[in-house]
């Protein structure tokens, strides 16, 4: 028996959805990773077709559907070989900081946008001197009447070119307590004293773009702050388990696709007058990454089932996290091994989705934090 049900709303949402992707994504890909960015039209599209922010209310235009819509979501973008249309990130991680902490105001505002893809969002706390390590943020956001004033600069940030409203996690510096100085306040781009940033040239994740933001004297209303004052990083903890199981999705999507196009190539190529896949040393590697994937992928199910149901899994996300995306670079390099000098050159996609792997170890929390994570919760 599947661990994770399917509904039939859901297998139609996939293929419908599939459709989408190898009608209005795949024809542009390369053109997007040589523009190194997608098209804002393809964001529009996802949205009037019902392909975003699907956990929303119909109300705000969702389709008020539970988190497995979202993991179709990630996989059929997966299926892609392109990790460049971040939409996993606008729908299953940075919306739902407005869907769970906004005021009504800020959710008629913003939300119906965020579902349509007229608005696309990014959320900002890394820094240039501060990675995972959330504590160590200096942007500051100070209270002046019913304004509130950020400086500081944030970097890493996906969706930072394209977005149009940004959460930005800042900390009040009259707070002693690092933890409890954070705050998350809604920015819009075009707010004065907010900059974009050039897009950084990255190793992968070419038509993701990725920028550095400036926040110089950016006056935004004090209306503009997410929940209380203060409760920024407890905000953040919440949202950690969605976060870092998208992330653990996402490797087991990757390498199932790496894994599947290496097998075809395999039986389709031949070396000294058969196919590869009658080779011994070929049908191991095959078998060995097959179960490694299958078991990725028991794993992640087991866990969005839990999720799904409302239980607290935080601990086994964080090790699906730093398992799964390190299973997505293992089986893209191992692929690559068995495809030999076929897999130099851009032509071969095992190329591009060992790019586009590597970084998920790092981002959303490195996996050295994931197992420290893992550590405390040992005892150890």
């Amino acid at each position: 028996m599947e661990i994770l049900q399917y509904t039939d709303a859901h297998t139609d949402f996939r293929m419908r959805l599939r459709s989408f992707m190898d009608r209005e994504v795949v024809p542009h890909i390369d053109q997007w990773e040589a523009d190194h960015k997608v098209s804002r039209d393809v964001w529009r599209k996802m949205g009037r077709e019902g392909f975003l922010c699907t956990s929303l209310p119909e109300s705000y235009g969702g389709l008020g559907g539970d988190f497995r819509y979202g993991v179709i979501g990630i996989e059929e973008i997966s299926r892609t070989n392109h990790g460049g249309l971040a939409a996993p990130l606008h729908s299953d991680i940075v919306v739902p900081y407005i869907a769970s902490y906004g005021n009504a105001s800020q959710k008629e505002k913003y939300l119906p946008g965020c579902a349509s893809g007229d608005i696309v969002t990014a959320v900002a706390m890394t820094e240039p001197g501060a990675g995972s390590d959330l504590s160590s943020m200096v942007a500051t956001a100070e209270e002046d009447g019913d304004q509130v004033v950020l400086n500081g600069a944030k970097t890493f940030i996906s969706n930072g070119i394209l977005c149009d409203l940004v959460i930005v996690a800042a900390k009040d510096p009259a707070e002693a307590n690092p933890h409890q100085a954070i705050s998350l306040y809604l920015v819009e781009d075009g707010t004065p004293g907010f900059k974009k940033g050039n897009q950084l040239d990255k190793m992968g994740l070419y038509s993701q773009d990725t920028a550095e933001l400036f926040f110089s004297d950016c006056r935004i209303p004090r209306a503009n702050r997410l929940g209380d004052k203060g409760m920024g990083f407890l905000m953040l903890m919440d949202k950690l388990q969605q976060e870092r199981l998208v992330c653990a999705i996402m490797g087991v999507a990757g390498a199932e696709f790496m894994l599947d196009w290496t097998t075809t190539y395999c039986k389709e190529i031949s070396s000294g007058g058969r196919p590869l896949s009658r080779s011994q040393a070929v049908q191991f590697a095959l078998v060995e990454m097959a179960t490694d994937v299958n078991l990725g992928r028991t794993f992640v199910d087991k866990l969005v089932a839990d999720h799904v149901e409302g239980r607290n899994v935080i601990v086994e996300t964080s090790m699906a996290k730093y398992w799964c995306t390190e299973l997505g670079s293992r089986v893209a390099n191992r692929c690559l091994d068995i495809v030999g000098e076929s897999g130099s050159t851009e032509a071969c996609p095992l190329v591009r989705g060992l790019r586009d792997a590597r970084v998920m170890s790092i981002f959303a929390g490195t996996n050295e934090i994931m197992k420290g994570i893992a550590a405390k919760f040992m005892g150890l």
